[in-house]
């Protein structure tokens, strides 16, 4: 299916500011179930672009904007191209064998980044407590993690605005809301602790004219995990909305947590007041 995506995000200074130094991770990925076309950033005021791959893979434009400027606004245009990936519900490993695998000590230390706990997904007691409370070993590696993000959608509300940027998985389950972002980092921290190799994934979700909690509260930019299968690969789950990733889902990235695949972050000098402004737009493209 063709996606057409459009994310604005506007930064307005209370005065003028310089040496706005900025990272931005808006390009979406080309894998075995997507395509990106097209991609296109459009930065006022005009800056020269720099662009590299990070540590993970993921595509990161840089830019400064030295000169004075009261505003900041950075579009990213893309066209990406997605399918629904044949889902393999049992791998053609049994479940012992698959446990097995990922306790074997070479595998431990070459996913050891995917593995060890971070401060959003951490290993505090009370994420421990709760890991401990999932079933499903015996289903095997896919069917632990499934009802793992089965639990968390069940156990916990999302509610906007209940949760900020920096909210661990600990305070998630002291809170009992939250949104996309702290879901994705519990299960992280339970496939974790549990041994499953996972990893935080930004992007977008297409919900057209979906309703109710299926859809997803939020309109288009999301967050959810990939998981390691083994005799499977990574396989992506979304615990806000119990969903195995398909066709809607567009990734941008992934990381240990949050703070990997942050979209724009960046520094400047000057005012220290500001108001952030994001949209994002996800529509079906024309067919060709």
């Amino acid at each position: 299916m063709k996606l057409d995506i459009c994310h604005v995000t506007r930064y307005r200074y209370d005065s003028s500011v310089t040496d706005s130094v900025n990272e931005i991770r808006l390009t979406p990925r080309t894998d075995e179930r997507q395509a990106c076309y097209q991609h296109r950033l459009v930065i006022e005021p005009n800056v020269q672009l720099l662009s590299y791959e990070d540590y993970f893979g993921n595509r990161v434009h840089s830019f400064t904007a030295n000169d004075p400027h009261r505003e900041l606004v950075i579009t990213s245009y893309s066209t990406v191209v997605t399918r629904d990936r044949d889902v393999i519900w049992k791998a053609a490993w049994g479940p012992e064998e698959s446990w097995s695998r990922l306790r074997s000590e070479d595998f431990i230390d070459g996913n050891a980044e995917y593995l060890l706990p971070t401060a959003y997904a951490s290993f505090h007691p009370s994420v421990g407590v709760y890991a401990a409370g999932i079933s499903g070993e015996d289903e095997g590696v896919f069917g632990f993690v499934r009802n793992a993000a089965s639990a968390i959608y069940g156990d916990f509300e999302y509610k906007p605005l209940s949760t900020g940027v920096h909210t661990t998985a600990e305070e998630l389950i002291g809170i009992g809301t939250g949104v996309c972002q702290d879901f994705a980092h519990l299960l992280l921290a339970v496939c974790r602790l549990r041994g499953v190799p996972a990893r935080y994934v930004s992007g977008y979700h297409y919900v057209g004219d979906l309703q109710g909690r299926d859809a997803d509260f939020e309109q288009a930019s999301h967050a959810w995990v990939e998981v390691y299968i083994p005799g499977v690969g990574w396989q992506g789950i979304d615990p806000t909305n119990n969903n195995l990733i398909d066709w809607r889902y567009v990734k941008l990235g992934h990381g240990r947590d949050y703070t990997d695949i942050v979209p724009v972050k960046g520094i400047y000098r000057g005012a220290s007041g500001q108001t952030l402004q994001v949209s994002v737009d996800v529509r079906l493209g024309e067919s060709a």
